[in-house]
């Protein structure tokens, strides 16, 4: 069974009062010490309402995962603490300013990662900031890596604040099959922490929070799209989307051979 993390507007806004200890095992995170990390209000065809994380790319755009596809979104840039949204900016993006990564397959959520155009710009200050992709993928797993959200906690209720928790990443065989970066164990994202980052040992944002798979035993696989094998193509198109259109833009993925660093020149 895979599961695939956002949450339903009746469950964020009966548990956005309760209080949880952690995405899955964390902790409350310092507030704006991650200022990068964005909360998205998913608006469906259907009138329900979901969420999804994402997390600032520039100004202009948000990575968040390819199965957070809405009508609309609300975007909220800023937010530490969902009852209190002082000095949050909000942004309204229609649904055709979502850009899908090419193969993105909702059977496997291969490929799993977006782009969502900003109506307009976002602000930078203290409390908004991008954050840096990262460079390459030589082979090896990276290390010191943390996840973020207001997804569910162990409780199965979201938290109010933006929470996180440390997790490891693995081998096996899922991640082989999917090209993706793997973590096992009681530590994870939640129900609505789907789109968030994965940032590891130098700051950088290294995957994008996929979608899970119990095991028969009843543990389970967490997986992370590998920004690193889309980098390329992300800086090649966002200079190419200044304005928003009607037409479905594809994301062409970059070679999969990992064990060739390219870095740039910025």
């Amino acid at each position: 069974m895979i599961i695939y993390y956002k949450l339903t507007l009746l469950t964020l806004v009966l548990s956005f009062h309760q209080q949880g200890h952690a995405i899955i095992g964390g902790h409350e995170a310092v507030p704006h010490s991650t200022p990068y990390m964005v909360l998205l209000q998913l608006h469906k065809s259907n009138g329900h309402r979901t969420y999804c994380d994402g997390f600032l790319l520039n100004e202009d755009f948000v990575i968040t995962a390819a199965h957070c596809q809405a009508e609309s979104y609300k975007v909220f840039l800023g937010l530490h603490n969902y009852l209190d949204q002082n000095g949050v900016q909000h942004v309204n993006v229609p649904g055709r300013n979502a850009f899908l990564m090419k193969g993105y397959d909702p059977a496997d959520y291969r490929n799993d990662m977006m782009l969502l155009k900003l109506s307009t710009k976002a602000e930078l200050n203290d409390k908004v900031k991008p954050i840096a992709l990262a460079d390459c993928d030589d082979g090896s797993l990276p290390k010191a890596c943390v996840i973020s959200g207001w997804g569910t906690t162990e409780n199965g209720k979201s938290s109010d604040q933006l929470l996180e928790v440390n997790v490891t990443l693995t081998d096996n065989e899922l991640c082989a099959n999917t090209n993706k970066y793997c973590s096992e164990g009681k530590r994870r994202p939640g129900r609505g922490d789907g789109g968030g980052p994965l940032v590891c040992e130098d700051g950088k944002a290294y995957g994008v929070i996929s979608a899970s798979k119990r095991n028969p035993d009843g543990s389970t696989i967490q997986t992370y799209t590998k920004i690193p094998d889309h980098r390329d193509s992300i800086k090649e198109h966002k200079g190419k989307l200044h304005s928003p259109t009607t037409d479905r833009v594809t994301i062409i993925p970059v070679s999969k051979e990992h064990h060739i660093c390219v870095r740039d020149a910025d």
